[in-house]
């Protein structure tokens, strides 16, 4: 293992074992892999996790507002490490099932409410906070009819506030309807290998088996007003009549000082055909099929065009030139060498250094990582191996993805270095520098977001012991594999230029325009690739929607990585024809100026699809997390980018005979 090869302290590598086990294995399980029976009165317990708005985009925690808590106190469950970071808190409930059990039971009764709690429920209620239950792993779901159109959300609001109201009324009773599949254990043969061999499973372990399993989980939320004085007579879990749900307002529960809320619900079970594997599809239900589709054609015609004009380069004038000058005799050469035009000038001076060259290996580095780490975990999500089931499973993989693709961003930063400066001096830098850049800007980022947090004492901040495991993991496995990966970079062969550098540049000839206005223009190419899927993200990250399109997402990122390329070959190529062999930030930025398409549209989303986000704490959230994935979005594609505009001018000027 990496452990090993890298020497790392036994203290170290113990407990960093330790938290990535703990964090790792006690995440939920995926479709297909474990499914639950139950049996008629097996109890099962919901439970509760953080309450999220569309308005704030603040998770707070369910009890952080007067709702009953469970008899055996509050207890806290398991959680990987990307729902620590995206502020997942889930908790244990006291709302009760009974399998097959159709029942109305009643729950608490509130103290009287004072000014605090007032204030606090007025305030989620008027945010949109929606309350997240959990029941065998399966969200809460609310169907709600707009424009005769039934509309799915997951969980349902803390209350509501009628229209032309200055009241606010709280949701305390919720009317439940459990979705179950029989399971027949019994009426299946089952065959098993075990360590005695083949054998038919015995009868008592088929109908262990057997049961039902929970396939559906839907709410009706209702407020109503009930006299505090009959039901405080009431213990936990005693039976009360069903409740309709009123429409008239003075018979639903007000929020307001001394009033006392009581909280009921309602449960009932129905058989369903829908069979386990299949429960999640009602969450994951692809909408804008058309719209996908669409985007994809249009990054092929982008790609077509591209493509025709790399053909053209290629084809027409490249092996044009180089045919007709390697046809030549010596002393036609020597001549036509006096009358070289474009970029056969700047043959001295193709390969010679960029400026900032440590900084241009470090970001070449990082990108290789970044692009690995996005590459791997949309395929894996792509076969189903991250479902939505596996709440945090997605940003957990993501991370431990990069921690460990430390090698290959070392060794490509340090192979480029010893290519530009024909020696390895200077590679633990080099590799120090790769190891600590971007983490370091996304660190600085996170902790200025973390104490906005912590001042709205949201369960979005990160809490200190978290930190602590980051910075761990940081310094523990990513560092010593970057710096192995540096090492093993400078054993390998350097890459050799085909032609000899001048010791005097070349003078570039003057420009009408910038030539940065050209490699600024070029990311548009790219953002075109890009940029409907980034709707759906966007979507999925701020509006609470389930992305699970990753097929869509892995034939647009395909696409992506073909149009940088050609993007960035197609700039090169223009600016070395104008004499220009100043390349190696042009090649990168061509392809790389994307990202500052992608954080406008970031900006352009949140001014006109995000108009219910409010509070400037809200707003600088959004700014920077966005601000994370643009620059993560530059270093990946302007790698891209600047790797095949590398071993395009190899390619170019490795059959150019000028001595």
């Amino acid at each position: 293992m990496a452990f090993s090869e890298i020497k790392m302290p036994g203290v170290c590598s113990v407990f960093l074992l330790v938290v990535l086990f703990a964090h790792y294995s006690q995440g939920f399980y995926l479709p297909g892999s474990y499914m639950h029976t139950y049996s008629t009165s097996d109890t099962i317990f919901a439970k509760v996790n953080s309450l999220t708005s569309i308005e704030t985009e603040l998770p707070f925690s369910y009890y952080s507002l007067p709702y009953c808590k469970p008899l055996d106190g509050i207890k806290k469950s398991a959680e990987n490490l990307g729902e620590l970071l995206m502020g997942d808190q889930i908790d244990n409930s006291p709302y009760r099932f009974r399998m097959n059990v159709n029942e109305s039971l009643y729950l608490c009764t509130t103290s009287p409410l004072n000014e605090h709690e007032v204030k606090l429920l007025k305030q989620r209620t008027r945010d949109l906070y929606q309350v997240n239950m959990i029941l065998d792993n399966l969200p809460v779901m609310r169907i709600a009819k707009q424009n005769g159109v039934n509309i799915q959300w997951t969980g349902f609001p803390v209350g509501y506030t009628p229209p032309n109201s200055n009241d606010d009324y709280i949701i305390n009773h919720l009317k439940f309807k459990v979705l179950v599949h029989e399971y027949e254990g019994t009426g299946v043969q089952i065959i098993g290998t075990g360590e005695e061999g083949m054998g038919v499973i015995s009868e008592a372990d088929q109908k262990k088996a057997s049961g039902f399993e929970i396939v559906g989980f839907e709410v009706v939320p209702c407020s109503v007003k009930y006299d505090p004085e009959v039901m405080t007579k009431l213990h936990m879990y005693d039976s009360i009549s069903p409740v309709n749900c009123p429409l008239e307002l003075d018979k639903s529960q007000v929020i307001r000082e001394r009033e006392r809320i009581s909280f009921t619900y309602e449960v009932e079970f129905v058989k369903s055909d829908i069979k386990w594997p299949s429960r999640w599809d009602a969450y994951l239900k692809m909408e804008g099929a058309r719209v996908h589709w669409f985007s994809i054609l249009n990054s092929l015609m982008v790609i077509t065009f591209l493509a025709g004009i790399v053909f053209v380069i290629f084809l027409r004038t490249v092996r044009r030139d180089l045919t007709r000058y390697e046809e030549l005799d010596k002393e036609a050469q020597a001549q036509m060498n006096e009358e070289l035009s474009g970029w056969k000038l700047v043959v001295g001076d193709v390969f010679r250094e960029p400026d900032c060259p440590k900084l241009l290996c470090v970001m070449i580095g990082d990108g290789v990582q970044i692009t690995g780490m996005a590459a791997v975990t949309i395929v894996f999500a792509a076969f189903g191996f991250m479902s939505p089931a596996s709440r945090g499973m997605l940003l957990t993989g993501m991370i431990i993805l990069y921690l460990f693709l430390g090698t290959a961003a070392g060794y490509a930063a340090v192979r480029l270095w010893r290519t530009l400066k024909g020696t390895s001096e200077g590679w633990r830098s080099v590799s120090w520098s790769v190891a600590c850049f971007f983490p370091g800007i996304v660190f600085v980022i996170l902790t200025v977001l973390n104490f906005i947090l912590w001042g709205s004492k949201s369960t979005g901040a990160i809490p200190i012991s978290l930190y602590f495991i980051l910075l761990s993991l940081w310094f523990c496995i990513s560092v010593p594999l970057t710096l192995l990966g540096g090492f093993l970079g400078t054993r390998a062969e350097p890459i050799e230029y085909p032609v000899r550098t001048n010791q005097i540049p070349r003078e570039i000839p003057a420009r009408k325009y910038p030539s940065w206005l050209l490699v600024l223009g070029a990311g548009t190419l790219p953002f075109g690739t890009l940029f409907i899927e980034l709707f759906f993200i966007l979507s999925s990250i701020w509006l609470g929607r389930f992305y699970y399109v990753f097929g869509f997402l892995l034939i647009v990122l395909l696409l992506l990585v073909i149009v940088c390329a050609e993007v960035s070959v197609v700039l090169t190529y223009m600016h070395l024809c104008v004499e220009d062999w100043r390349w190696w930030w042009k090649a990168f930025f061509a392809s790389g100026s994307v990202a500052l398409y992608v954080f406008l549209y970031s900006i352009n989303y949140l001014v006109f699809d995000l108009q219910s986000l409010s509070g400037p704490v809200s707003a600088i959230l959004y700014l920077g997390y966005s601000m994370i994935m643009a620059v993560a979005i530059m270093l990946s594609t302007g790698t891209i980018g600047l790797i095949t505009s590398f071993y395009f001018v190899h390619y170019l000027f490795s059959s150019v005979k000028i001595d």
